[in-house]
């Protein structure tokens, strides 16, 4: 029989929460004020830490929600935080009984944006509603739309992807060093480690010099030399390297060629 919470004046119901990172890591949290384990999961107590309102609608808008709390816990740390290990984390939010240890999911969804002021963090969560929210109808655009060896361009991911091993780690440019490639077939590409303290979260390639790749995010302080990791080509979702580099004009999604605003601006030119 599913417990019923709160149908009586005094109730021994505390709130819990769990953070699902996609680099494996599973951490769980309890405003109870001891740590509480269910379905194999140790929930940490934080009082410190707590969810904040929680808006459930029966219709199609986005339900509000959010999580807040200390960056002294010893499970949210500042370096992580800024390591990008907690960006779209998944996230259940729920009751339990402390004695009983009965408990009901009451919200589900991922951690969206944070906001790190030094001494705490705010966290905002998103629901599964949040994808009624994408504009699906294709808007014009002189450059493809499509990801780069995604749906729609057609290209294997595998054919543009090779493991690698970091030769170097320059925390200073926010960049790494890979041996043997050609840096300017991997601007706009990505980088995932498969190893160290940023496994799992994917980077992309801001700027090239030689052998050197400038990251989009911070890279964690423990992150080393001999690290391995999948590197991805980039594209520049223009038309002239759509043809001459992949030859794949043909899966193009994009106008090049259409006129812009500025034609309406436009007035003839009278020969005389």
């Amino acid at each position: 029989m599913t417990r019923v919470f709160f149908d009586r004046e005094l109730d021994n119901a505390a709130t819990f929460w769990r953070i699902f990172r996609r680099d494996g890591v599973t951490l769980g949290f309890t405003s109870h004020d001891k740590d509480l384990t269910f379905e194999g999961i140790l929930h940490r107590a934080a009082p410190g830490m707590v969810p904040t309102a929680i808006r459930l609608t029966s219709d199609l808008s986005e339900e509000n929600a959010g999580v807040e709390g200390a960056l002294s816990h010893d499970a949210i740390r500042e370096s992580e935080l800024s390591a990008s290990l907690f960006d779209e984390a998944a996230i259940d939010v729920g009751i339990v009984d402390w004695e009983t240890l009965d408990h009901h999911i009451v919200y589900t969804g991922k951690l969206g944006r944070i906001e790190d002021d030094r001494n705490g963090f705010t966290g905002e969560l998103k629901s599964a509603k949040a994808v009624l929210e994408q504009d699906l109808v294709p808007r014009t655009s002189p450059t493809c739309r499509a990801t780069f060896c995604g749906k729609g361009c057609g290209l294997s991911a595998i054919r543009f992807t090779s493991r690698v091993i970091l030769e170097e780690i320059d925390a200073d440019l926010n960049r790494v060093r890979v041996l043997g490639i050609s840096g300017q077939d991997h601007l706009d590409g990505q980088i995932r480690f498969l190893d160290g303290p940023q496994t799992g979260i994917a980077f992309a390639i801001v700027g090239v010099d030689g052998e050197w790749l400038a990251l989009d995010r911070p890279l964690a302080d423990k992150l080393t030399g001999g690290t391995a990791a999948e590197l991805r080509q980039g594209c520049d979702h223009t038309l002239t390297t759509c043809s001459t580099r992949f030859d794949n004009a043909l899966n193009f999604r994009g106008e090049p060629f259409l006129p812009g605003n500025d034609l309406l601006a436009r007035y003839g030119q009278g020969l005389g």
